[in-house]
């Protein structure tokens, strides 16, 4: 059967030219099968059909890095404005544990049926999930066409706080090798389905709930595989000075110590870092970051609801670390995570051109095909994935149509997305 040829002719085009995103104006984009095969202004040849898109604008899918999709959007009126000083106003010790013990697996279903629909709805179409829903997001990714990457989480150990004072550890070191058995029998099972739209990750929960073992097989695993390798780390103040108090170390500098950290190895917020104003502690840790070349998932909603900064995004950047987005918990926007990204560096470095829309924009669609090891997502070129998204051109937020990328960033809603 021959695979049939779709133009889609675009007012507005942001393309890629092999060293970034450029706009294309009234341009025209083939697609054969899955495969984007011409970009141009013309030049389509033969085509069984064309798509007038001339008051839209064409961008790559949006890819979110970082997502907890089987638990959102239950922090929704529950998480925000409240917080103990005594952990930094972080969330994790007291909040999420009793949302999660009072989450059956039906929630769980229905919040990824939710949170696929929500993704879909604001540009995304890829998404890496971290959770314990494995066959079900396996099953619904078919469903709504969503690229998954799915890393069915394991770990040695719990973190909880019995009287609202001080954070303890709890551990179980065979429940994380009997999980990690799991991921790989998983992967055996899953990676590749529904036509490669399903991959899989290997993610070891949490730096401070995992034994330097269990991190160390996660890592083999992911590299004979060839797949993404992720772990939390740097995300709160409680675990940056546990992990000090256990092994003389930053969490990041631990992680390097292990030989954890490379190119396909993907921090979950990195956040709480020596050289940031929540550690009081050296600097070293942007460093390791970006001479191992690892990503990072920057999910700036999640912490700024807090009042926590990432310090900063445009320095990460500078720094050579390849930063992309995550959604982590709620909303699954990566509209929102762009524009919290950029102003939230923007805030840091007091200075409005340190982080740009185009700098977002590229974290959101080539920062994370790199941070996933795929050069053929996040871009509209010859060869690359058809992974597309239409955008409208004359809504209330994309008017007046100036720049394409900063609309999206700044003004756009999931309403824009055609």
């Amino acid at each position: 059967m021959t695979t049939r040829r779709v133009a889609i002719r675009a007012g507005w085009i942001i393309a890629f030219d092999g060293g970034g995103h450029r706009l294309l104006r009234d341009g025209v984009v083939v697609v054969e099968g899955a495969r984007i095969v011409h970009v141009g202004r013309g030049g389509e040849g033969q085509v069984d059909e064309t798509l007038d898109a001339r008051d839209r604008v064409l961008t790559p899918g949006l890819i979110t890095t970082h997502a907890h999709i089987a638990g959102s959007p239950l922090d929704r009126s529950f998480i925000e404005d409240r917080g103990s000083p005594q952990f930094w106003y972080s969330g994790l010790f007291e909040m999420l544990p009793v949302r999660g013990e009072a989450q059956d697996e039906e929630a769980g279903r229905a919040c990824v049926d939710f949170s696929m629909a929500e993704l879909l709805r604001g540009g995304v179409t890829t998404c890496l999930e971290i959770g314990g829903l494995g066959a079900y997001v396996v099953e619904r990714a078919a469903h709504y066409g969503l690229r998954v990457y799915m890393g069915l989480g394991f770990r040695s150990g719990r973190w909880l706080t019995r009287d609202g004072r001080r954070v303890v550890w709890e551990w179980d070191e065979e429940a994380g090798r009997q999980g990690l058995r799991r991921a790989v029998e998983f992967f055996e099972k899953h990676d590749g389905a529904h036509g490669g739209l399903v991959r899989c990750a290997f993610s070891p929960m949490q730096v401070d709930t995992c034994t330097p073992e269990l991190l160390r097989e996660a890592k083999d695993r992911a590299d004979d595989a060839g797949r993404p390798y992720t772990v939390h780390a740097s995300q709160s103040v409680v675990e940056f000075n546990e992990m000090l108090q256990r092994h003389g170390m930053s969490p990041i500098a631990w992680l390097d110590d292990l030989g954890v950290l490379g190119e396909n190895t993907i921090l979950g917020h990195a956040i709480i870092v020596g050289g940031s104003s929540w550690t009081n502690y050296p600097s070293g840790d942007v460093a390791i970051m970006a001479e191992t070349g690892c990503s990072v998932a920057h999910a700036p909603w999640v912490f700024m609801r807090r009042g926590m900064l990432m310090e900063s995004f445009a320095l990460y950047r500078k720094a050579g670390i390849n930063v992309a987005l995550g959604t982590d918990t709620n909303p699954q926007s990566v509209i929102e995570a762009m524009r919290w990204a950029a102003i939230g560096s923007k805030i840091v470095e007091r200075n409005t051109a340190a982080t740009t829309a185009a700098d977002v924009f590229d974290a959101a669609t080539l920062g994370g095909a790199r941070a996933l090891g795929r050069d053929d997502l996040g871009r509209i070129a010859a060869g690359a994935t058809a992974d597309l998204v239409l955008w409208k051109a004359s809504s209330w937020g994309m008017t007046p149509l100036r720049d394409p990328v900063k609309n999206i960033v700044y003004n756009a809603t999931a309403e824009d997305v055609d």
